[in-house]
């Protein structure tokens, strides 16, 4: 069993899960774990746990889901000392509640800060181009992750990365780092230095509207990282042939030599190897052409 002090964790996602059960399967004694409310997901809109919770409550670990992060303040007072990690909780934590924590909170953050601060990162550097990429693990402040780092591992792209992939790619990485310089960070050997804060860059919350490819704007290798980078949500949305569909395969081409070759505005030609069908089926473009195109 690990003998450093309780851990309470703040996290909500998919790649928040993996930290949680790398600290789980580490022997940390997890306090409670901090994540949002359930919440109505999918066509049915069916109330839905957080996967962190799922994960907590099997392995019998108290879950609190305060709609307002400060109301826990007195529950993670009377918790003290206790070390927190943050990975993905998608609120804002306040000074005063991060000022309850020793050594502060410590934060899973995947880009190599501090590049991309803000909520998209991972999408951020498919949608750039970037040829690496990583994960920063920092000690949280009130200002979105411009806290100091404790560490770094950086990550190279080839350029042919998906969405979903990389995020399952960072999140273990990240968790690999984090269980490496965790005791140190709680036990006050491992200092972390300040980011320079005048090369920082930001990233944005992705919304709906951001899935359209416009090819009048667009080259095709900005819709193809965009098809890449937005799997999953905000999704790559085209009309082809008076049909809205969700591309998510394409490759980028000099000539037009495919069943669905579309010219982008660099005159190259985004030539589309799969769609989502606007009868909610995933199939090939011949399939698509053959189907829908008159």
């Amino acid at each position: 069993m690990n003998t450093s002090p309780k851990i309470l964790f703040f996290g909500t996602e998919d790649f928040s899960s993996t930290a949680l059960k790398g600290l789980i399967d580490a022997g940390y004694d997890i306090a409670a774990v901090v994540t949002k409310p359930d919440s109505k997901k999918g066509r049915g809109h069916q109330l839905t746990q957080p996967i962190v919770k799922q994960l907590a409550l099997a392995h019998n670990i108290p879950v609190w889901q305060p709609v307002n992060v400060r109301d826990i303040y007195d529950d993670v007072r009377s918790l003290t000392p206790v070390a927190g990690v943050l990975v993905s909780y998608g609120k804002i934590i306040p000074q005063s509640l991060i000022d309850l924590f020793t050594p502060g909170i410590i934060n899973v953050h995947p880009s190599l800060l501090p590049k991309y601060r803000g909520p998209s990162p991972i999408e951020s550097a498919i949608l750039h181009g970037d040829t690496e990429t990583g994960v920063t693990i920092m000690q949280l402040t009130a200002q979105m992750d411009a806290g100091p780092i404790y560490a770094q591992r950086s990550y190279p792209l080839t350029g042919s990365e998906t969405k979903p992939a990389l995020y399952d790619t960072l999140a273990h990485e990240g968790t690999r780092l984090l269980l490496q310089i965790l005791p140190q960070a709680i036990s006050g050997d491992l200092q972390p230095k300040p980011q320079d804060d005048a090369l920082a860059s930001y990233c944005q919350l992705l919304q709906k509207s951001d899935a359209l490819l416009d090819p009048a704007v667009m080259t095709a290798v900005q819709a193809e990282r965009h098809i890449r980078a937005y799997r999953g949500f905000p999704k790559s949305k085209l009309t082809l042939y008076g049909n809205d569909v969700i591309v998510t395969k394409a490759h980028v081409a000099d000539n037009e030599n495919h069943p669905l070759a579309i010219p982008f505005a660099d005159g190259r030609f985004l030539c589309i190897n799969e769609v989502i069908a606007p009868s909610g089926k995933s199939m090939p473009a011949e399939n698509f052409v053959r189907g829908y195109v008159k």
